[in-house]
């Protein structure tokens, strides 16, 4: 993969997402093009309903790199397929690889 959909930032990471809910199971598809930009393609099983499936993404996220949901914030996307997201923190090196080479 050439082009990854993070960004490291001052105290932590930008990722961009694309986001399928109403997915199944809670999982990485890996990292898809959009508009030229890579985003990690993730689905969850919460639908899209009063900001269900983006808590779901959150926690997700959190979960798979060993963060606290608090350290993980919407800078834009709420209300869209295509998301980006904040980690602040340490995030592991091995959940970071592990997030992208699902």
């Amino acid at each position: 993969m050439s082009q990854l959909p993070v960004k490291t930032i001052p105290g932590g990471l930008e990722i961009a997402i694309r986001l399928t809910p109403t997915g199944g199971r809670d999982r990485i598809e890996g990292v898809a093009n959009h508009d030229g930009q890579p985003c990690l393609k993730v689905r969850v099983s919460a639908p899209p309903v009063d900001g269900a499936a983006n808590r779901a993404l959150v926690a997700f996220l959190a979960k798979s790199l060993g963060v606290p949901r608090s350290s993980v914030t919407f800078i834009s996307g709420e209300k869209s397929r295509i998301k980006r997201l904040r980690i602040t923190g340490h995030v592991p090196d091995e959940r970071l690889e592990a997030l992208l080479s699902n």
